[in-house]
This record gives structure tokens, C-alpha cells and sequence, in this order.
């Protein structure tokens, strides 16, 4: 499966930055997913479930504060307070 870059990060710093075939939050329209070569686009992220699934085929669950997501032909970031992963 195709990959992008993904960066979460806090005031704090990085929280997480690699590869990933597949992110999923809850935007303010409701859940979304992002994956490679998706047309880029910014929207707010609300409170809720977070799932990863990184580029070696790992997946992370957890649930993430409220933020921002802006992806572009670059790569996807997320601008949020905090994640709490399931696995930390």
C-alpha cells in the first residue's frame, strides 16, 4: 500500500512523524481518513478516536484532543494538545 508522511505534534513537540498508509479522526464534518494522494485540504479536529496505521504495518489507536489537520502534496500534519495512545 502507498504511503505519506505524517506528522502529529503538540506545543510540546513531535508526537509522532514517519510513514503511514492510513489516518483517521474525527474532523468537524464527522470521522475522516487520509491516505496517500489524498487532495489536500485543511479542516478542524474535534475530541475523539484516533487510529494509525504505519508504514510498516503497525496500527495505533488512541484517543486525540482537539486540533488542527492540513494535508498537502507533502505531507499531513496534525496540530493537536495531546494523543494518548492505547500502547503508552
Amino acid at each position: 500500500m502507498n504511503t505519506f508522511t505524517l506528522i502529529i505534534a503538540s506545543p510540546d513537540g513531535e508526537l509522532y512523524r514517519g510513514e503511514a498508509e492510513k489516518l483517521i479522526v474525527r474532523g468537524s464534518e464527522g470521522d475522516l481518513a487520509v491516505m496517500a494522494g489524498h487532495v489536500p485540504f485543511i479542516t478542524a479536529v474535534r475530541r475523539g478516536r484516533c487510529t494509525l496505521e504505519t508504514g510498516d504495518g503497525q496500527r495505533r489507536t488512541g484517543l486525540i484532543e482537539a486540533g488542527l489537520l492540513t494535508v498537502d502534496r507533502e505531507k499531513t500534519t496534525v496540530l493537536t494538545s495531546a494523543v494518548h495512545w492505547k500502547d503508552e
